[in-house]
């Protein structure tokens, strides 16, 4: 077998009906359908298939595909070719229709029977408004679209994030949705776990007899997970945002999912069920702070005007649609545990914000110094050579902005003297190798069937129930603080603070 053939017969084959609420939103115009695109050129896509974009606007099939066509050339990361991007739009159509209108439900059902070009095994990705998240399945449901989980022609929703606000909210959801579909037939999506390098966290764990038996507390000091990023509210997101904050936005999903990989035991296979069992097992141990703990291992801070390269930049307050008088933190640093054999005792730091030097995320693994400090230790910057402690092994999953992995380790300096010096092993994805995009993974594991890479609704909840203690002592404690914090920097000086006792964070050069 080429290493074409492989790639093809690792594609979507069933026939399917692609509907895209919210056909006509940012996400679908920027990242939906330039990733259908690609795959489409990779041929992953079935042979054949149709994408229906939902929307209130005025378009047809004629006015639409021209406009989705420049916005295809405008986000695709694979060259265009002419010919292949003519064949996709013709897989494309528009379909006029109101989210809480029952007829045009009907109408909607009417065309996926009648229309020929349709096939009838169905994927509805809710890329809408959380609002509409469960009146939109209903909606599904009673125009008799959504068929039964054992039925030979399938249906799956997909739901974008955030799942509900808090606990409570995430709970009701998912009792709404499993109310009217199977839990095999929903795919709660989170991005990042579409990326090459959370995916490349399993296989270099678990192939690779020589890393698994040192991830443990014997041997790890402690764990950091950083998502970094230098924008702030554009595209008018501050309404959205200050009703969200970087607790909800990022690290009740996407850090304590990159946690949950981590740190997981073996699976007992690669199916989905297995690989999600051992991540709620995770959650589920993590102890849940206490008001106490999340005033000492907690901090939550804003980012203030300045200078971020060669631009000023606002306030948090001062960003359109921010109150003025708003807490909402735009970044978050705090220290939790896992309460297990294989983690008890060992710090995990989980950081994100807004307006910091750079965009990166990345997971660090750094391990105990030896216990006998036999060594100096030599470092080099630009103000000469210098003579300092044992430094710790680190191991880095670099994810954004590019790929890989890195090991940091001693080794002698050429010299007379036995001094030694920190080395590091690479291993990066090439600038040029043009990497899928996490979407276009996450699409092609919908279209085939695979949750592996999907949140479960015991996921959902137990990672709301870590998040959920912190929530409720900043909405019932005023004297937590909501500390400040230089655009272009890496935080509030608070958080180097938080992980002083483990050393320092771990921030690329």
């Amino acid at each position: 077998m080429s290493k074409n053939d492989a790639i093809s017969s690792f594609g979507a084959e069933d026939p399917l009906t692609l509907v895209i609420f919210g056909g006509t939103g940012d996400l679908t115009r920027r990242k939906l359908l330039p990733g259908l695109y690609a795959m489409h050129l990779e041929g992953l896509l079935p042979k054949k298939i149709a994408i229906v974009c939902h929307g209130r606007r005025d378009y047809n099939d004629e006015m639409f595909r021209p406009m989705m066509e420049e916005d295809i050339k405008k986000h695709s990361r694979l060259k265009v070719n002419k010919k292949k991007l003519s064949s996709f739009l013709n897989f494309l159509y528009y379909f006029k229709g109101n989210l809480d209108s029952s007829d045009d439900f009907e109408a909607l059902a009417t065309r996926c029977k009648e229309d020929k070009e349709w096939p009838d095994n169905h994927v509805f990705y809710l890329a809408t408004a959380p609002g509409f998240f469960g009146s939109t399945t209903q909606m599904l449901v009673d125009a008799g679209m959504i068929r039964n989980h054992t039925d030979k022609n399938w249906s799956r929703v997909v739901v974008e994030k955030p799942f509900g606000t808090d606990l409570a909210s995430a709970q009701a959801l998912n009792s709404e949705l499993l109310r009217l579909l199977h839990e095999s037939q929903v795919y709660r999506i989170d991005h990042y776990l579409g990326k090459e390098t959370v995916q490349n966290i399993i296989s270099f764990r678990f192939a690779n007899t020589i890393f698994e038996p040192i991830f443990n507390s014997q041997y790890v000091d402690h764990i950091q997970i950083t998502a970094s990023e230098t924008v702030g509210m554009e595209s008018g997101r501050g309404g959205y945002y200050d009703q969200s904050g970087a607790l909800r936005d990022m690290m009740q999903n996407h850090l304590l999912q990159l946690l949950c990989f981590v740190t997981m035991e073996p699976p007992s296979g690669l199916a989905a069920d297995a690989i999600r069992a051992e991540k709620v097992k995770v959650l589920q141990s993590i102890r849940p702070p206490t008001e106490q703990e999340v005033c000492d291992n907690v901090i939550r801070a804003q980012y203030s005007a300045g200078k971020l390269g060669d631009d000023t930049v606002n306030a948090y307050v001062m960003e359109d649609r921010v109150p003025a008088d708003s807490t909402t933190a735009t970044f978050v640093a705090a220290k939790l545990f896992i309460e297990n054999w294989r983690w008890g005792g060992v710090p995990m730091y989980l950081r994100t914000g807004k307006r910091l030097n750079r965009k990166y995320t990345s997971i660090s693994i750094v391990f105990k110094i030896p216990p006998l400090k036999i060594f100096k230790t030599i470092e080099e910057d630009d103000e000469g050579i210098d003579i300092t402690q044992t430094q710790p092994n680190v191991m880095t999953f670099h994810l954004a902005p590019q790929q890989g992995i890195s090991l940091e380790f001693a080794a002698k300096r050429p010299a007379m003297q036995l001094v030694v010096e920190n080395e590091s092993l690479d291993f990066r994805y090439d600038a040029d190798e043009n990497l899928p995009e996490a979407y276009e993974r996450l699409l092609l594991d919908a279209m085939r069937g695979d949750s592996t890479l999907f949140m479960r609704s015991d996921e959902v909840e137990a990672a709301w129930a870590v998040v959920d203690p912190i929530l409720k002592a900043w909405e019932s404690q005023d004297d937590i603080p909501v500390h400040l914090y230089q655009p272009g920097g890496w935080g509030p000086r608070e958080a180097g603070g938080l992980i002083k006792p483990n050393g320092k964070w771990q921030n690329p050069e």
